[in-house]
């Protein structure tokens, strides 16, 4: 039995849906499925609970738009009238919950945690059923089971939850065991769980991947497929490197170093739980079946060349705080540190100098996290300022610390294409060293370090 996880990616237009319901249909039975929301649709709920709070007139066209899509996907992917119809009256039902949760935040005129997961986990519990009735239609035994009613179970915090391993895999084994054994198909919604005191709360975004995770670990599943429109990791991205070529093998530190620093390939979570159980991830092509793709596993051979990937994020900014020796004034890096984060702010990374804390923050977070340090009194340092039209660039493969000379190849390359680094960060991670150059630079940089280290060379 294995877990395939199935992404808004591919749940993008009726004809790819078919065509993903088709490549089920002939290759899986008895296994589960974890499925994000269709695409677009998680965007859809979240803006509409501002629309919501802001006029309670946007709610019906809101209503309106995420029932037509669903339906007009139902009509084309569900040949089956009768199954339609039990679609429409389940979606309907749904439907109704969800109008009613968003007229009262417009009432309460309050946006909740708990109503902000209750809210955004709708898009996945839709697309399960929708799929579910799709895959009865061509003959396939399949049934959709809500994270609540199977004991997908949580540490209840909201929009950044985490899932108690041990207590779900006793309620997965009850609930889906004999549903596997007699080979029917298993449709779960990814992105949320349910606390011990009922609460729906969600992994965050991305988070169907970690659900995913979560299923394979709970069922012992022979491995955790991820069915992507992509060929799997790659040695750089495509659309910058044409030569760049598939990485075969990864280790669970190297899959996640490039996740976290930019390839959207999985969320970084996923690689959690798998990693402590020592189970498998595969990546597979759904434009491409039978490719080989990559293999995420407890062991990587290192390459010759020690690189694996060279990979970018553009989603970034840098909020620098200038003082006098700050990297050595007591507490002068937690009181910095601390009221961002306490902010709910996460803060990607952090270099420090005599003169300057840098902040390394997702691109949302810019703005809010540099009025806070702006605000904050009494001012321990001389000023704050901010870079946001930089991009990261990360170096990562099993034995990168170890080789001498990498790091020398790495500033060479950049010297040699006459590019500035802003800000590099070399020793965190035993497989990853990361760079932050100006935007404007960010293709010659990549194409600059992949060439030194993948066209020919042996590191």
């Amino acid at each position: 039995m294995k877990v395939i996880k199935i992404g808004g990616g591919c749940l993008k237009g009726k004809k790819t849906i078919e065509s993903i319901l088709d490549l089920l249909a002939r290759r899986v039975s008895g296994d589960i499925i974890v499925v994000s929301a269709l695409h677009g649709i998680t965007d859809m709920l979240i803006d509409g609970m501002a629309d919501a709070l802001a006029d309670e007139e946007k709610i019906p066209s809101l209503m309106t738009r995420i029932r037509s899509k669903h339906m007009a996907t139902a009509r084309h992917i569900i040949s089956d009238p009768d199954l339609q119809k039990a679609f429409s009256k389940t979606f309907g039902k749904g439907i109704q919950r969800l109008e009613r949760y968003y007229y009262g935040l417009s009432y309460t005129g309050e946006s909740t945690p708990k109503m902000r997961d209750l809210i955004s986990s709708y898009g996945e519990r839709f697309s399960a059923e929708l799929l579910t009735c799709a895959m009865n239609a061509r003959g396939v035994s399949s049934v959709c089971r809500m994270p609540q009613d199977i004991g997908m179970i949580t540490d209840g915090k909201y929009e950044d939850a985490t899932a108690d391993l041990e207590v779900t895999r006793g309620n997965f084994r009850e609930h889906l065991t004999p549903l596997i054994d007699s080979g029917t198909l298993v449709f779960i919604p990814g992105f949320y769980g349910v606390s011990q005191t009922g609460d729906i709360t969600t992994y965050g975004r991305g988070g169907t991947d970690y659900s995913a995770a979560v299923a394979t670990v709970a069922m012992e599943a022979t491995v955790l497929e991820f069915w992507k429109d992509v060929a799997g990791f790659m040695t750089a991205d495509p659309r910058m490197v044409s030569e760049a070529e598939l990485i075969p093998i990864l280790s669970y530190a190297e899959a996640a170093e490039l996740c976290y620093f930019g390839a959207k390939i999985l969320h970084p979570r996923a690689v959690e739980p798998i990693r402590r159980y020592g189970l498998d991830i595969a990546i597979k092509s759904t434009l491409d079946p039978d490719a080989p793709g990559s293999l995420i596993t407890h062991t990587s051979p290192e390459a010759p060349r020690v690189i694996k990937s060279v990979t970018q994020n553009t989603e970034v900014g840098i909020i620098k705080v200038y003082a006098s020796g700050v990297g050595a004034r007591p507490g002068m890096l937690a009181e910095v540190t601390g009221c961002v984060t306490d902010s709910g702010i996460n803060i990607k990374s952090v270099v420090t100098s005599q003169t300057c804390i840098s902040l390394l923050l997702d691109k949302r977070d810019m703005d809010r996290g540099y009025a806070i340090l702006e605000k904050l009194t009494p001012n321990p340092f001389r000023k704050v300022d901010r870079e946001d039209a930089v991009a990261l660039i990360s170096m990562v493969g099993e034995g990168l610390h170890t080789r001498k000379g990498v790091a020398a190849r790495c500033f060479s390359a950049m010297d040699e294409a006459r590019i500035n680094v802003e800000m590099i960060a070399f020793g965190p991670s035993p497989v990853a060293l990361y760079f932050i150059v100006h935007e404007k630079d960010l293709k010659a940089s990549v194409r600059a370090l992949h060439g030194t280290f993948f066209n020919g060379g042996e590191g």
